[in-house]
């Protein structure tokens, strides 16, 4: 297993485990962060833990055109019952996601240091978020990293406290990407949720080629 010291630099993703782990150690500093999602590597790891860097094979992901709309969503979209907002409240939505109980998880890999991290990465425009509200009130988001000039979107977390908030707010999000002719959603690991949306998984060489310029 590679250990990473404070260069700046990843090794080559064929060099990762079986189940994806490619490195360990390092910092999250905004260069290393984006270095790490240029390359198709993201942190994940739990608190206390070593910092973990993975690209796994298979890769999740979603092609923007192939987006599952279900007739049930179609009606709550012409309802209106949620307005959605862009980037005027990052700092909420990624706690949010951080405090959201997840199946067959005790604990969140969304730590103080990570959230730091992404606060960073936000205040440095490469951090977005989506935010879904009710009456005023927050009840969904996501966020994840912005590669423009890649044309893809790497998704790190949703969550929602309002039944298909969170659902909205991805609608949302596909759509924008879609205007803006984004090749593909980087979902990172299989769930059923992801996909139910129509999410699907390739190999990671395949998605190694979309981050090409």
């Amino acid at each position: 297993m590679i250990y990473l010291s404070n260069e700046l630099w990843f090794p080559p993703i064929s060099e990762s485990s079986s189940e994806g782990l490619l490195a360990i150690g390092g910092d999250l500093s905004a260069s290393r962060l984006l270095l790490a999602y240029q390359s198709g590597v993201f942190p994940w790891y739990e608190k206390g833990d070593p910092i973990l860097w993975w690209s796994p094979d298979p890769r999740m992901v979603l092609f923007p055109d192939s987006m599952k709309v279900s007739k049930s969503m179609r009606q709550l979209l012409k309802k209106n019952i949620f307005r959605v907002s862009m980037n005027t409240s990052f700092s909420d939505v990624i706690r949010h996601c951080a405090e959201a109980k997840r199946q067959g998880q005790e604990d969140t890999w969304i730590t103080e240091e990570m959230i730091r991290a992404y606060e960073n990465l936000h205040h440095l425009g490469h951090a977005i978020s989506i935010e879904v509200w009710k009456d005023d009130q927050l009840v969904g988001g996501l966020y994840g990293i912005d590669l423009p000039d890649r044309k893809v979107f790497c998704g790190e977390s949703m969550f929602s406290t309002e039944s298909n908030a969170s659902k909205v707010g991805f609608y949302f999000l596909v759509e924008s990407l879609k205007k803006r002719h984004y090749k593909l959603i980087d979902c990172q690991v299989y769930t059923d949720h992801l996909a139910s949306l129509g999410a699907e998984k390739i190999t990671r060489t395949a998605f190694l080629s979309y981050l090409q310029l």
